[in-house]
């Protein structure tokens, strides 16, 4: 994959641990020796702390076939290593959607996100101001994501870009309410333009390990 600021997902940390628990959650399943260099370390390094992580639950391994040869072992997160990355006072959260749609309706529910979907696009479309190509655009929007907690990153294939959320800090509210996600679909059409398709190719709510968007310009545009 190549990405132009993948590099900078992988921030430093306080220890190299969770730097390999940030690696495991942005890149997806990885083996040991993948990961070592990553942390410019050896595989066999990568793998004693996989091991240390493995005991607190957080991580797991699988071995894979991939035709002769040995198999390979594949480490990746556990639902405990992923609740490392939490989703932003979701309990708080989950709540007050459950009330507003008891109390009130879901129309008023509605209402609320539409006005939260209007304050976005304006809040993202004064920073993406200075921006004058799409992929300016792709860049300054997956910078905003990225400082919001949903460790985005982006990367460009032919005419299309992707935009990658390794995380969902909001994950429980838009799980209660779809409208959520629905919502930022259309901030995202509104502030990268409107000669533009987008589409989600993964989704974390349907099981998925990320949300993916692929950014397809209709018009000339390349840049």
């Amino acid at each position: 994959m190549s990405s132009n600021h993948l590099e900078n997902t992988i921030p430093s940390l306080r220890s190299p641990g969770e730097r390999l628990l940030v690696m495991l959650k942005t890149r997806g399943p990885q083996i040991a020796g993948d990961l070592g260099k990553l942390l410019n370390t050896t595989g066999e390094n990568a793998r004693q702390l996989l091991t240390k992580l493995a005991s607190e639950g957080l991580v797991e391994s699988q071995n894979e076939s991939r035709g002769v040869g040995r198999p390979r072992q594949v480490w990746r997160l556990t639902a405990a290593g992923h609740h490392r990355f939490p989703d932003t006072h979701a309990q708080l959260t989950t709540q007050l959607i459950q009330s507003i749609r008891g109390i009130l309706g879901e129309a008023a529910l509605d209402k609320l996100i539409s006005a939260r979907e209007v304050e976005g696009i304006a809040l993202y479309q004064s920073e993406m101001a200075s921006a004058a190509t799409l992929a300016q655009r792709v860049e300054k929007l997956a910078g905003i994501r990225k400082r919001e907690g949903y460790m985005a990153e982006y990367w460009q294939e032919g005419s299309d870009f992707f935009l990658a959320e390794n995380h969902c800090p909001i994950c429980a509210a838009a799980a209660s309410c779809l409208g959520f996600c629905q919502s930022e679909m259309e901030t995202f059409r509104e502030v990268l333009g409107k000669d533009i398709e987008i589409t989600r190719e993964e989704h974390i709510l349907s099981g998925a390990r990320r949300c993916l968007y692929r950014i397809h310009p209709h018009s000339a545009e390349r840049n």
